[in-house]
């Protein structure tokens, strides 16, 4: 095969876990774009292979390092054919076991952890030279500056949601969690910067943002003085964006849950009826143990602070069983806060050491036939919680944004306010366009509905 020339080169970019790494491979590929790569659907098709990892679920490492001996295979095969092939490892895996990566798999080229993607130019040039760079130093404002957005100039299909990262990092240092070794503490990007990229965003087309975050409700105005600004502060400057209709955030701690932000959801109609919230446990002795440093009775205050503000709001929220340490009882007190807090979903895991952190020592780890079997029970009550949210729903009359075609033929998908997706039989012309549907009936995962009026916005 001929050899590509610069501005001929094509990148493949794999995703693993958040919607912050989402964000991040789009932030790669517009770097990237600047250096003549095109992004393409298949690693076959690709001079340049970059995994972009995550460190939360369970034997991520073990996962990559699976992930990179396929890639060796695919390697060979393209040099026997004359072609040269890059491969690299991007995201916390790499930001936590970069130099074992290099030491484990010659095959990679190079290895950047999550703060240091701007720096990929010189790195690939690096590699061009021979070199097999290593760029995990945390340099979240380094980072920020070096990939200033503008959504006109990219190459991404054209979209009507996107997401948008306001800060990384996080202080919170829970006793399970890798995120402060692996993004650093909590850093955010200035309000003008963000302000000018979803202006830029809304000039093609884009209608809701989702915030970002490792601690999404910790940004502040870097630089703010005695009293920054806070996130209802950045929700007002973004609302006020002509085309911007739709605004959320993810993922909050209840700790910077504040007055301001609260009343934020009372009093912008922009920003939608839905919060992820996690709590991890409904265990005070399960919490103090994991450093939360709020009570399952402090979360329930503020449900009912959030609830008073915003009558509709549905809640998310995050639970970790089998921590070490947890009991029967602490359990029980997990299945009573599902229906305490009455979630309308949820995320639930199976406790998983993290090498580094506190938990991943302590001494008594709780068997996993156990965690499977709590894991099933909550689950269960969780899809109940769910399923009778979405019950409710039925009958009702809700503004959705289209996004897509759906499944059938005549159809097409949008997001309801409480984000679940909403298939409706309606033309393709009215992708991007909010329209009010009634809700018909629903299924696991999904709502179905049908226009309830013939005008759309």
């Amino acid at each position: 095969m001929a050899e590509r020339g610069r501005n001929d080169r094509s990148v493949f970019v794999k995703t693993y876990g958040c919607q912050m790494n989402v964000y991040d491979s789009e932030r790669i590929g517009e770097t990237l774009a600047g250096e003549g790569f095109h992004t393409v659907e298949a690693p076959e098709d690709a001079d340049l292979i970059i995994l972009n990892t995550c460190h939360i679920r369970e034997k991520a490492a073990e996962k990559v390092f699976s992930e990179i001996g396929r890639l060796r295979t695919l390697k060979d095969e393209a040099a026997a054919e004359g072609r040269e092939v890059r491969i690299g490892v991007a995201g916390c895996v790499a930001q936590a076991q970069g130099a074992e990566i290099a030491r484990r798999a010659p095959v990679v080229d190079f290895v950047v952890g999550p703060q240091a993607y701007h720096r990929l130019p010189h790195m690939l040039a690096r590699v061009e030279n021979g070199a097999r760079p290593v760029e995990t130093d945390f340099d979240v404002v380094g980072k920020f500056r070096g990939a200033r957005f503008d959504a006109t100039t990219t190459k991404t299909p054209k979209r009507v949601a996107a997401f948008l990262t306001i800060q990384e990092g996080c202080d919170k240092f829970c006793s399970f969690c890798v995120v402060p070794y692996t993004r650093g503490a909590e850093v955010s990007r200035p309000a003008g910067d963000l302000v000018a990229e979803a202006e830029a965003l809304a000039a093609t087309g884009v209608r809701e943002l989702t915030l970002l975050g490792q601690n999404v409700n910790a940004w502040r105005e870097p630089d703010g003085g005695k009293r920054p600004m806070g996130l209802a502060g950045l929700l007002v400057c973004l609302a006020r964006i002509p085309g911007i209709d739709r605004l959320r955030y993810t993922t909050s701690h209840p700790r910077d849950m504040d007055d301001e932000l609260i009343a934020a959801h009372r009093d912008l109609p922009q920003l939608m009826p839905y919060l992820h919230l996690p709590v991890q446990s409904g265990s005070d002795r399960i919490l103090t143990a994991m450093n939360r440093r709020h009570s399952r009775d402090d979360y329930l205050r503020l449900i009912d602070r959030l609830r008073t503000a915003r009558p509709d709001i549905a809640l998310a929220g995050d639970f970790i069983v089998g921590f070490p340490g947890e009991t029967d009882a602490d359990f029980d007190d997990t299945m009573r806060i599902v229906d305490e807090a009455g979630y309308a979903a949820a995320f639930s895991f199976k406790y998983s050491p993290r090498p580094g952190t506190p938990a991943a020592t302590a001494e008594d780890q709780v068997d996993d036939d156990v965690k499977s079997e709590r894991l099933t029970r909550l689950q269960a009550r969780l899809a109940e919680r769910q399923q009778a949210f979405m019950a409710a729903r039925v009958g009702t009359v809700v503004d959705v944004l289209f996004e897509r075609a759906g499944r059938h033929r005549g159809q097409i998908a949008g997001r309801s306010p409480w984000l679940w997706p909403i298939h409706v039989d309606a033309p393709a012309s009215m992708i991007g366009a909010i329209a009010p549907v009634r809700i018909d009936g629903h299924g696991p995962n999904s709502l179905s509905g049908t226009l309830a009026g013939v005008e759309a916005a």
